[in-house]
């Protein structure tokens, strides 16, 4: 939440005069059939726990207080760090990675950046270990307040080459750091990886010692099983457990289990792994939950295990536009080994709750049909707003109720860091609203709305000035191949309907499944309470918005969008 005053303080010079897109308010809203099908009970709560691009979760425990971060790629600010005391309400308190000197993602492609976090605490010190892909490698940030600040990465070159790196605090007082790293000679087969084992000083925070293989390749290596990872150990009853991802991350992905006498192993298999999986169920089911895994256990104050973990919600067949989501399921034991799914258990949409105090629900909605509606009024923006990349300059202001951004040479698919704030999109069917006023001084120059699965697949709505017209503008990228400053699809004459340069328009993108809905309407009376005649522009259906198509690990976001021809 420190991002908005750090970065005015990011400017070296003044930014060259460059035209101003205003923004009154941005209203996100969302409900799946899903929801009204599958209300919870006063004792239940739904899942999943996080909607939209919140993947890869970790979850720890001190004292009463739970705290949850997520991958964010190659977004900024990165690695939203949550609370909860009852495992169920969630509130965003900060974000680990908020300054833009912490991390650089460069140009990277959006799904590289950070990957899969964890975190964990002892003495009093927060610890999130992470990996900047392409960006840096492996690392750690430390914390007195999970709320930050965080602190700068401390690198950890002896991991190298590896990624999800995690933290073990064994009884005796040592440290152990655990990773997935490639196979101890050459790779056996595509996918072939290996989990592995250091001993760390949480004084000078480094890896000591030797390193050692815990699993290779996965739980039965005559499978050739794919992607062993995100490693977590725990202690129970004098056993140490090794609880890793295993399979991909896509409808293969599942939860093995393996456990030891001795933290440095070894290891014998769950014989009834996988603990956690949704593969094999029929794809025809109706509400179909899959690609569940990458899971870590956690313990309530008077002992109850559960689990979280991520999955995915389809609209059709494998397509999903909301990314990889967390999801929150009990543990039980049986025979000494722990279980989150039976072999052919779906994972329910409702459950009873942990039997913790029940917690008010968070101001900001996190599951559910919901609406939020940003008036920015505030001298910050919400903490789950972000951008593509690290800030270079000071592009944005909050004040007089009103975002103002300015238009500059930076596009939606230049794999920069355009003037494009988003929210994630959190539901199958949604709708993005704002209200804009901007001035265009030249050909290309524009602002309005925008849905981005990434730097090569979005549409964006707004006014734009073409051949010295103020029109209504649709354009679309989809592809890599496609031009980076996307293609006008459609466009209206604006001042067919009233509207001159620095006017007010509403601007509105629904989505259902993959059906696209593009609206806009004058805006009549307040614009804080505006009255509106939406007229649909034109509408698309399409997959290229989703994971399948375009790749990556990470999910579709709404957001407004500023930009101007070099």
């Amino acid at each position: 939440m420190r991002l908005f005053v750090l970065l005015a303080l990011l400017l070296a010079t003044p930014a060259a005069a460059q035209p101003v897109a205003r923004f009154d308010w941005f209203e996100y809203r969302g409900e799946d059939a899903v929801d009204r099908a599958n209300p919870p009970a006063p004792d239940q709560y739904r899942n999943p726990i996080l909607q939209g691009f919140y993947p890869d979760p970790s979850v720890t425990r001190v004292g009463k207080d739970f705290y949850l971060v997520t991958s964010t790629f190659g977004y900024f600010p990165g690695i939203p760090v949550f609370h909860s005391r009852d495992l169920v309400s969630w509130t965003q308190i900060g974000n680990a990675i908020d300054r833009p000197g912490q991390l650089d993602f460069k140009q990277l492609g959006l799904s590289r950046g950070v990957f899969a976090p964890t975190i964990q605490a002892k003495a009093g010190i927060f610890y999130i270990l992470n990996t900047c892909v392409d960006c840096g490698g492996n690392f750690v940030i430390t914390a007195k307040n999970p709320a930050g600040p965080w602190s700068d990465p401390v690198w950890l070159p002896d991991l190298e080459g590896g990624i999800d790196p995690s933290l073990f605090f064994d009884t005796d007082g040592k440290t152990w750091i655990l990773n997935n790293g490639p196979p101890e000679g050459t790779p056996e087969y595509q996918g072939h990886r290996a989990i592995w084992i250091q001993q760390f000083d949480l004084k000078s925070l480094k890896p000591i010692g030797p390193r050692k293989v815990l699993v290779n390749g996965g739980v039965d290596f005559s499978t050739k099983p794919i992607w062993i990872e995100g490693p977590h150990i725990f202690r129970k009853d004098g056993w140490y457990y090794l609880s890793c991802a295993e399979g991909g991350t896509a409808e293969g992905h599942s939860q093995v289990i393996l456990r030891s006498k001795s933290v440095t192993g070894p290891y014998a298999a769950n014989p009834t792994n996988p603990i956690l999986t949704q593969r094999g169920l029929p794809g025809d089911r109706a509400n179909p939950i899959t690609s569940a895994g990458h899971a870590q256990l956690v313990t309530t104050p008077d002992g109850q295990w559960w689990a979280t973990f991520l999955a995915v919600r389809p609209y059709a067949d494998d397509f999903y536009s909301t990314g990889r989501e967390t999801f929150l399921m009990p543990v039980r034991w049986e025979n000494g080994w722990p279980r989150i799914t039976d072999p052919g258990q779906v994972i329910p949409w409702t459950h009873a709750r942990p039997d913790l105090p029940a917690q008010p629900a968070p101001s900001v909605p996190t599951n559910g049909g919901f609406a939020v509606r940003d008036a920015f009024d505030d001298a910050k923006l919400a903490p789950y707003w972000m951008m593509l990349r690290n800030p270079r300059s000071n592009w944005f202001t909050l004040a007089d109720g009103a975002l103002r951004m300015q238009a500059r040479g930076v596009g939606l698919g230049d794999k920069g860091n355009p003037s494009f704030l988003a929210r994630r999109q959190q539901h199958q069917n949604a709708s993005a609203e704002t209200v804009v006023r901007f001035a265009p001084e030249k050909d290309g120059d524009r602002a309005g709305i925008a849905v981005l699965q990434n730097d090569d697949y979005w549409f964006f709505l707004g006014l734009k000035q073409i051949e010295g017209r103020l029109v209504v503008a649709l354009e679309r990228r989809e592809g890599p191949d496609a031009p980076a400053t996307g293609e006008v699809v459609t466009t209206l004459d604006a001042g067919t309907f009233g509207i001159a340069p620095g006017n007010p328009l509403a601007l509105r993108i629904e989505v259902r499944g993959n059906r696209y809905i593009f609206s806009y309407a004058r805006v009549l009376g307040s614009p804080d309470v505006p009255m509106m005649a939406w007229r649909p522009l034109t509408e698309h259906t399409t997959d290229a918005l989703t994971t399948k198509t375009a790749g990556g690990f990470v999910g579709s976001v709404f957001g407004v969008f500023a930009g101007r021809a070099e």
